[in-house]
């Protein structure tokens, strides 16, 4: 597919795993587990969607790869500020440690996943045997958080084949897209700036997640301007539009070694995890529009 044909089999992989297996920094389940580590429960929700609780999230997320550093979450996450994840790590290693907490993100995901689409859900089996054909022996180097989760045992649940394989899958392409734009010598902020433009959303508001300051974004747009990647109205420039499209081409050929693996089945695991992602959305349990919606809508502009 040309890639201005619309989202590549690659992008619409990863839009078709993301409500499936992303819905566990939303699930109430894991929020819940969390708040019994001592962690603030989820306080704050969109469109009828829980929202994580900060430090729950780094300390959780950033647990597949062991009792590290808020530092080295920062590090693996990439797009966020450190001066907010190092200290909500810090805190959440005083609270409890990465193999509790960790487990109970494992239960709350797969909690969510099974009080949505039952223990059963259509297909389950050759999803299952699809994603491990999809990242076994995956090579993870350079890849610090789908190394973690590849390091971890299936869970053993009749979906825990699924979640552990999907979390390792989304994980894998996430650290490839990080490696993308660090390679185009971008930090977080320009990223983020970019990214929302390529998206079509207004400026700073989803890369204001991040916690980044005014002052801050302000640098950012004054160093990608003195590139000629945007304009004085802060803009894309047409060798920033094409800049931040071949960031997306890039992280497609990293995908290679999944897509070798699936081979045509591709089709069909995309086909069956749609309407799964469809029930976690419609059970509130994943926003109505993620990352990968936006980043579909951009390729089919582009």
């Amino acid at each position: 597919m040309d890639r201005h044909d619309g989202p590549t089999i690659e992008r619409r992989l990863g839009g078709a795993l993301e409500p499936v297996i992303g819905q566990v920094y939303f699930s109430p389940e894991c929020h819940a587990a969390y708040a019994e580590l001592g962690f603030s429960p989820s306080q704050h929700e969109a469109d009828g969607v829980a929202l994580p609780d900060g430090p729950a999230y780094f300390t959780s997320r950033g647990s597949v790869m062991g009792q590290v550093s808020g530092h080295v979450v920062a590090s693996a996450f990439a797009v966020f500020n450190p001066e907010a994840v190092v200290p909500s790590v810090t805190y959440g290693w005083q609270l409890t440690d990465a193999a509790t907490i960790c487990d109970a993100r494992d239960r709350g995901a797969i909690g969510q996943l099974e009080r949505i689409l039952g223990n059963e859900p259509e297909g389950r089996d050759r999803v299952a045997e699809l994603l491990v054909r999809a990242t076994d022996g995956l090579k993870v180097e350079g890849r610090p958080l789908a190394a973690g989760v590849s390091g971890l045992p299936d869970p053993d649940h009749p979906l825990g084949v699924i979640w552990r394989r999907g979390d390792l899958l989304r994980e894998y392409r996430g650290d490839n897209h990080t490696a993308a734009w660090i390679g185009a010598d971008l930090d977080a902020t320009e990223i983020g700036i970019l990214t929302e433009l390529y998206w079509g959303l207004p400026a700073r508001s989803y890369s204001r997640t991040r916690a980044w300051s005014d002052e801050q974004f302000d640098a950012a747009e004054e160093r990608l301007r003195s590139r000629g990647l945007l304009t004085a109205a802060s803009t894309f420039t047409d060798a920033g539009r094409e800049l931040r499209e071949q960031i997306e081409v890039t992280t497609d050929a990293m995908m290679r070694p999944v897509l070798d693996r699936l081979g045509d089945d591709v089709e069909e695991l995309v086909d069956l995890l749609t309407p799964w992602g469809a029930a976690v959305r419609e059970a509130k349990g994943y926003l109505s529009s993620g990352p990968h919606d936006l980043a579909d809508r951009a390729s089919a502009r582009h």
